[in-house]
C-alpha cells in the first residue's frame, strides 16, 4: 500500500467542513487504504519534548493570567518546522502525532492550575506526589471516557460542528505539506515576545501593569469614584487576545468593564457611609478600601456564582447529546461492528473490551491513591472515586461539545460545581475541615484534568479523523503524554509557589485556584459564605443567557481581574483591524492567518521566557529593579513599548501575501 504523505498535498477535501450528503463519504487527506509513517522514534520523542516544554509554558501563563493557551497550534507549526529542516519523509502522519502527544501539555496544565494551587493558598500540604498523581489520572479518565464517543464527535457529526482550533490546526498541517513558511514567522515573533516579556520579568525594564493612576486625573478618580484602568502589558497576554478574537475579547472584557467601572463604583458609594466591615470574612470598613480590594473581598464573588451557573447552563443545553453519546458507547461495547468499519485504518479505535478493563484498573488505582495519599479512609476514599467517575463521565461530552462549537471549554466552572457538590457529599460522610478541603480539591484536581482532556482530545481526534491518522494509534499514545505532561505539571507547580507564590504582593494570579479557594474553605469550615453574591452572579448568567449573550466568557471577565482582561480586548481589535483592511477576501485571510502565527509566537515565546525567568528567581537571580519598574515613569514607558509591539503585530501581520495555489 502506498504511503500517501509522501507525495504533493493539494489540500483538503471540497466536503472537509460541510454536511455529508445522503450516501456521501469523506476521504481524508491519507487514505483509509495507504500506509502512512505515524509512530516513528521521531514522531514520538519530538511529541514528549513538546509536552515537557509546553507544559512548563502553559502552566506559568495559566497561573498567572488565568488563561491556558491551546498549545496545538503552536506545536504543529513546529513540527512543521522541523521536518522541513531535516527532511522528514512522510511527515504529515508524524507531525500529527507530534502535536498529538505534544498538546497534552495545555490540557493537563488546565486542569492541574485550576485547582491543586488552592492546596497552597488554604496553606494546606501539597506533595509532588498528589499533584502528579491527580493529573495523571484525570488525564487518562479524559482519554477513556471519550473513547467511546470519538464517532459521533467526529465522524456522525461532520460538517455540524465547527471545531474551530481543530480547523486551524489542520489547515497548519496542510501548509506545512503544501511549503508554506510559517515556522520562520513564528520563530522570529516568539523572539521578540520572548526577549519582551523576559524583559519585564527578569529585569523590571519596565512596569509589567499599566494603570491610569500614572495621571493626576486618574489618581483623583481611583480616590473619589475607586474608577481605575488597569493593563498588562505582556506579549503573551495580547497574543492570546489576537487568537480569541474581537466577539470573545470584547464580551470578556464587557464582563471586566461591568465589574470595575459598575459594581465596584456602586459598593463604594454605599457602603461610604458604613461604621464596621461587611460581609463574611471582611476585615476593613468599605470607605478605606481601594478598588482592588472592593473586587476581591465582594465583586469576584459575583463573577464565580456567573461561572458556576454557565455551567450548569451548559450541562442542561446539552443533555441530549449526553444522552446520545451515551447510547453510542453501550453500542460500541455490546452492539456488533460491520466488518468493514472493523478492518479499516481510519476506524480503527482501542477495542471497547480493552477500554472498560483498563477503566477497572484505573477505578482501582484511584481507590488506592485516595486511601492511602489522601484520606485514610474507605469509606472517604470509596466516596471520592464514585464522585470522580460519575461527575468526570457525565461532563466529559459537554467539555467535548462545548470544545468542538467554540474552541473553548468552560471546564473551570464545572470543576467550580465539582467542588461544591464533592463538599456537600464529603461533609454529609463526616469529612470536613482541612482534610476535607485537601480531598476535595484532590477530587476538584482529577475530574478538571478529566474534562479538559475531554474537550482537548476531540480536537485532536478531528484532525486526526480530518487527515486520515489512525484513530487507536493516537489514543496509545495520547497516554504516554499524559504521564510525561503531569510529571512536568508537578515540578513546575510546585517551583512557582516556591519562587512566586499564590496569595500576596507579586504573586501569581492563578485566578481559577483562588476560586476554587473562596468556594471550598466556608463549605468544608462551615463558616458564613457570599451565598447572596454567588445568586446575583448566577442570575447575571440567567440574564446573559436569555438575551443570548455568552455567560461564561462574560463571567470569566467578571471575574478575572482587570488588568488581564484589558490587553485581550487590545489583541482582538488588532485581530478585526487587519483582517478586514482590504476589500479582497484572501487577502484578509491571508493576514489573519500571518498574525496568528505571530501571536502563537508571542504566547509560546512570552510563556517559555517566563518560566526561565522563574527557574532563575527560584536559583535566587533576580536582577529587577522593583522601585524603577513600580514608578510613575517604569509605567509610560510600559506603554510605550506595548504600543510598539502592537505596531508592529500590526505591520508583520499586513506584510502578509496570498500564495497561489
Amino acid at each position: 500500500m502506498s504511503d500517501n504523505s509522501e507525495g504533493k498535498v493539494k489540500g483538503l477535501p471540497e466536503n472537509a467542513y460541510s454536511e455529508l450528503k445522503p450516501g456521501e463519504e469523506y476521504k481524508p487527506l491519507m487514505p483509509a487504504d495507504s500506509s502512512p509513517r505515524e509512530i516513528t522514534p521521531y514522531s514520538v520523542i519530538t511529541g514528549l519534548i513538546m509536552a515537557v516544554l509546553f507544559s512548563a509554558a502553559a502552566a506559568y501563563l495559566g497561573l498567572k493570567i488565568g488563561q491556558v493557551f491551546e498549545a496545538a497550534i503552536p506545536i504543529a507549526i513546529i513540527a512543521v518546522g522541523l521536518s522541513s529542516l531535516f527532511k522528514i519523509k512522510g511527515s504529515l502522519g508524524q507531525n500529527i502525532i507530534i502535536q498529538s502527544i505534544g498538546q497534552n501539555s495545555g490540557l493537563i496544565v488546565a486542569g492541574s492550575i485550576f485547582t491543586i494551587p488552592a492546596l497552597y493558598i488554604l496553606d494546606l500540604d501539597a506533595s509532588f506526589f498528589q499533584i502528579f498523581l491527580a493529573s495523571a489520572f484525570g488525564g487518562i479518565l479524559g482519554i477513556i471516557f471519550l473513547i467511546p464517543f470519538r464517532k459521533y464527535f467526529v465522524a456522525e457529526m461532520h460538517g455540524k460542528l465547527p471545531f474551530p482550533e481543530a480547523t486551524a490546526t489542520t489547515e497548519i498541517l496542510v501548509a506545512g505539506e503544501k511549503g508554506g513558511k510559517q515556522a520562520f514567522v513564528l520563530m522570529i515573533s516568539g523572539l521578540i515576545g520572548g526577549v519582551y516579556d523576559f524583559a519585564i520579568a527578569s529585569f523590571g525594564a519596565w512596569s509589567e501593569v499599566f494603570t491610569s493612576r500614572v495621571f493626576l486625573w486618574g489618581e483623583a478618580l481611583s480616590e473619589k469614584f475607586k474608577l481605575v484602568y488597569r493593563m498588562n502589558v505582556g506579549a503573551a497576554v495580547m497574543g492570546l487576545g489576537y487568537i480569541v478574537g474581537l466577539k470573545y475579547a470584547a464580551i470578556i472584557a464587557a464582563g471586566s468593564f461591568v465589574s470595575w467601572y459598575v459594581l465596584i463604583p456602586i459598593v463604594s458609594y454605599i457602603g461610604a457611609g458604613l461604621t464596621e466591615p461587611l460581609g463574611a470574612g471582611a476585615e476593613k470598613m468599605i470607605s478605606a478600601m481601594s478598588a482592588e480590594e472592593i473586587f476581591r473581598q465582594y465583586v469576584r464573588h459575583i463573577g464565580i456564582g456567573g461561572i458556576a451557573m454557565a455551567g450548569i447552563i451548559g450541562i442542561i443545553r446539552s443533555s441530549k447529546i449526553i444522552r446520545d453519546a451515551i447510547s453510542l458507547g453501550v453500542k460500541e461495547i455490546f452492539g456488533k461492528k460491520a466488518d468493514g468499519e472493523s478492518s479499516s485504518r481510519t476506524s480503527r479505535d482501542i477495542s471497547m473490551k480493552i477500554i472498560i478493563g483498563f477503566l477497572i484498573v484505573t477505578a482501582i488505582l484511584l481507590f488506592v491513591f485516595f486511601q492511602t495519599g489522601v484520606v485514610g479512609n474507605t469509606t472517604w476514599a470509596i466516596t471520592g472515586v464514585l464522585i470522580v467517575l460519575i461527575i468526570a463521565f457525565l461532563f466529559t461530552t459537554v467539555a467535548a461539545n462545548a470544545t468542538a462549537i467554540v474552541g473553548t471549554n468552560p471546564v473551570s466552572g464545572m470543576t467550580l460545581m465539582t467542588l461544591i457538590l464533592s463538599s456537600i457529599i464529603l461533609t454529609s460522610v463526616g469529612l470536613k475541615g482541612s482534610s476535607g478541603m485537601v480531598a476535595a480539591l484532590i477530587i476538584g484536581g482529577v475530574v478538571c484534568t478529566a474534562l479538559s482532556m475531554a474537550g482537548g482530545f476531540v480536537t485532536d481526534l478531528k484532525i486526526g479523523y480530518w487527515l486520515g491518522t489512525t484513530p487507536k494509534k493516537q489514543e496509545q499514545w495520547k497516554f504516554l503524554g499524559v504521564l510525561v505532561s503531569a510529571l512536568t505539571v508537578g515540578f513546575v507547580v510546585m517551583i512557582l509557589n516556591e519562587t512566586f507564590g499564590f496569595t500576596g504582593e507579586g504573586a501569581l494570579v492563578a485566578p481559577q485556584a483562588n476560586a476554587m479557594a473562596a468556594v471550598i474553605q466556608p463549605l468544608m469550615d462551615q463558616q458564613p459564605a457570599p451565598w447572596m453574591l454567588y445568586l446575583a452572579g448566577a442570575l447575571f448568567a440567567l440574564i446573559l443567557t436569555m438575551l443570548k449573550v455568552p455567560a461564561l466568557a462574560f463571567a470569566l471577565g467578571m471575574y478575572i481581574p482587570l488588568e488581564l482582561n484589558t490587553p485581550l480586548l487590545v489583541g482582538g481589535l488588532i485581530a478585526h483591524f487587519v483582517s478586514t483592511r482590504s476589500g479582497n477576501e484572501k487577502k484578509n485571510n491571508a493576514r489573519r492567518e500571518r498574525g496568528t502565527l505571530i501571536a502563537s509566537g508571542f504566547i509560546a515565546g512570552g510563556a517559555l521566557m517566563g518560566v526561565l525567568s522563574a527557574l532563575l528567581r527560584f536559583m535566587d537571580y533576580n536582577w529587577v529593579n522593583a522601585e524603577w519598574a513600580e514608578s510613575k515613569s517604569g509605567e509610560m514607558l510600559a506603554l510605550a513599548m506595548f504600543a510598539l509591539l502592537c505596531l508592529y503585530m500590526i505591520w508583520d501581520s499586513m506584510r502578509a501575501k496570498v500564495e497561489e495555489d
